[in-house]
């Protein structure tokens, strides 16, 4: 899954996007965040994705929430 997510500084500024395309992981996201189910990201707005890139933009996500450090301090 790794290998369908790419970070490039010179595509949309350095931000994740489906590898081979200048799809950012953010935009799929956001269709599915709404309800959209994957065959209709594909039929609808992202024809030349395929379902294992949906599943990459996900599996990404959780990557970086899992890897993120949480500092939490007590109130004053």
């Amino acid at each position: 899954m790794q290998a369908r997510i790419t970070v490039d500084a010179t595509v949309h500024f350095g931000k994740p996007c489906v590898a081979g395309t200048r799809i950012p992981v953010l935009n799929v996201l956001e269709l599915v965040w709404e309800g959209f189910s994957f065959d209709d990201i594909i039929r609808d707005y992202y024809p030349d994705l395929e379902i294992d890139d949906i599943q990459a933009c996900i599996r990404y996500a959780m990557d970086v929430i899992a890897a993120e450090d949480i500092h939490i301090s007590k109130p004053a």
